[in-house]
């Protein structure tokens, strides 16, 4: 399956907004990396944890700097912003969660209500192999329903690694905040016109489904920088 449709595909029946990268069409849209953890697991910023010599939120930013025309990171506080905010690029946004609300749900919805796109690229700060083409099909399956979700055979979902119209999701984050749940799960159950995407179909873009192996111990980490040294991960642009 290709990762790049036809842009007759793309625009039938549907009024966004469109720019141009060379001589191929995208769906303006936007990516949100959600920073904001606690990382108790792995006790310390994960975000901020090199890998191959960088930090593990800019693995992530450079799988979404061809996909998304704007790019959004959430933290959960200012002692966070002023970190990242050095480290990211000046195109990027960082910005805080409300300080009375912490989680997933919390850093996604601000997200969702600041993205200027039409839909956004959600995304966790530990996922250094994150594809970009498994983004650009997220991101055109979503069109026309609230989400594009991956799924596994088992019927678990990735709902931190998927593509959601801004509008909607915020509106469902609310609604899941305002009755105390904080799970990306309950953002979910809340919206209607779910597209899940199988695994399997995923799978032909990105053999061994790597996209989605987190970073969420010091374990973790040393796999990770396994994968690189043996070439089993994506290959990125060094800063």
């Amino acid at each position: 399956m290709p990762a790049k449709y036809s842009i007759q595909r793309l625009i039938l029946g549907h009024r966004l907004a469109f720019t141009r990268h060379g001589d191929i069409l995208y769906l303006q849209r936007s990516g949100i990396v959600l920073a904001g953890g606690f990382s108790s697991r792995f006790g310390q910023d994960k975000g901020l944890t090199l890998l191959a010599g960088k930090p593990l939120i800019k693995h992530v930013l450079n799988s979404l700097e061809n996909v998304a025309e704007e790019i959004i990171v959430v933290v959960s506080s200012k002692a966070q912003f002023k970190k990242y905010e050095k480290l990211v690029s000046s195109s990027c946004k960082v910005l805080v969660e409300s300080a009375d609300l912490h989680g997933p749900i919390a850093g996604a919805m601000t997200g969702f209500e600041a993205a200027s796109g039409e839909c956004s690229l959600l995304l966790p700060c530990d996922t250094p192999f994150v594809s970009p083409d498994v983004l650009s099909l997220l991101a055109e399956l979503c069109i026309n329903r609230n989400a594009a979700i991956p799924r596994w055979p088992n019927c678990y979902v990735e709902p931190l690694q998927a593509a959601y119209r801004n509008k909607p999701a915020a509106e469902a984050a609310a609604k899941a905040l305002c009755t105390g749940e904080t799970k990306m799960q309950a953002l979910v159950n809340k919206l209607n016109g779910v597209r899940y995407v199988s695994t399997l179909v995923i799978e032909e873009l990105d053999s061994g489904l790597k996209t989605f192996f987190n970073v969420n111990t010091p374990l973790d980490l040393r796999k990770a920088e396994t994968m690189l040294s043996q070439g089993m991960g994506r290959k990125s642009r060094q800063d």
